[in-house]
């Protein structure tokens, strides 16, 4: 009996031997499982520091060694301008390591990179079967081509900028009454709600509009308008602006006046 049990031990820690050494990369990646390894132009730009207190960065930001080191050796030069923003990405790096709640590793890979710190960032991405979050162009573009995920904080930016800017006009479905008794209410097709000012009048009606101003909240984006002209505008808007009609009213007016002088003249020779 005690022999069969050697046995069965012996057979379980041979199979779990071959699994390691079978398996170094798939434990390896288990291990190092949603890394996220970040450029030094997110730490220097420094918006990265919103996104991970907003609570979006569900992996671990994983910052080289040698990401650090480059920093440094900027903060070393004579340039001022290099100079202040690698100390602000140093400090960054600080308070990323002060929010509560956000993994962040030191990855010590080396204080230089001597292939350069972008080739290091794809070669660990791909060894750790991670991403790179970063700005540069030249970067990102690369990263894609060799099937690395990529965190741009650019992109991130871009999909959350209003649809509209104050200034910007446009046409617009007034569906509801405002909180003010003089507003009204429409909405862009993404949902977003446009207040618009002294257009109670208005509601059921498609009207011209300006925006004003907007306005980030916990509930989403609202954004303020007012009523451009205080006409109806048909759904199917066709019609020409304001200056447009008057222009060709005045043409025409002007066209008319060489006919009505001939058709007075008719009718004097006809009386006579």
């Amino acid at each position: 009996m005690e022999i069969i049990t050697i046995i069965l031990i012996s057979i379980i820690l041979i199979e779990a031997s071959y699994l390691v050494m079978a398996n170094p990369k798939r434990i390896s990646a288990m291990n190092k499982d949603n890394q996220i390894f970040v450029d030094t132009s997110v730490l220097i730009d420094g918006r990265i520091i919103a996104v991970a207190q907003s609570g979006f960065i569900s992996g671990t930001l994983t910052i080289p060694r040698s990401v650090i080191g480059e920093l440094q050796y900027m903060a070393d030069q004579s340039d001022s301008d290099k100079r202040s923003r690698a100390r602000y990405g140093l400090d960054v790096v600080a308070e990323l390591q002060a929010i509560p709640g956000l993994k962040v590793e030191i990855f010590q890979d080396g204080s230089r990179a001597e292939e350069g710190v972008d080739d290091r960032l794809l070669h660990l991405a791909k060894k750790y079967h991670g991403s790179i979050c970063t700005i540069d162009f030249n970067l990102n573009k690369v990263a894609r081509v060799e099937n690395i995920v990529v965190l741009n904080v650019n992109d991130l930016a871009m999909s959350l900028r209003m649809s509209y800017l104050p200034g910007e006009k446009m046409l617009l479905e007034l569906t509801q009454k405002g909180q003010e008794t003089h507003q009204a209410v429409g909405h862009l097709a993404d949902g977003t709600m446009v207040v618009v000012e002294h257009a109670s009048g208005r509601i059921g009606q498609m009207v011209e509009i300006e925006f004003i101003r907007s306005l980030q909240t916990a509930a989403g984006k609202m954004m303020f308008a007012k009523l451009i002209d205080n006409r109806p505008v048909p759904r199917n808007d066709k019609r020409q602006p304001a200056r447009q009609n008057q222009n060709q009213n005045q043409n025409r007016r002007r066209n008319n006046k060489p006919f009505q002088a001939e058709q007075n003249i008719v009718n004097l020779i006809n009386k006579q």
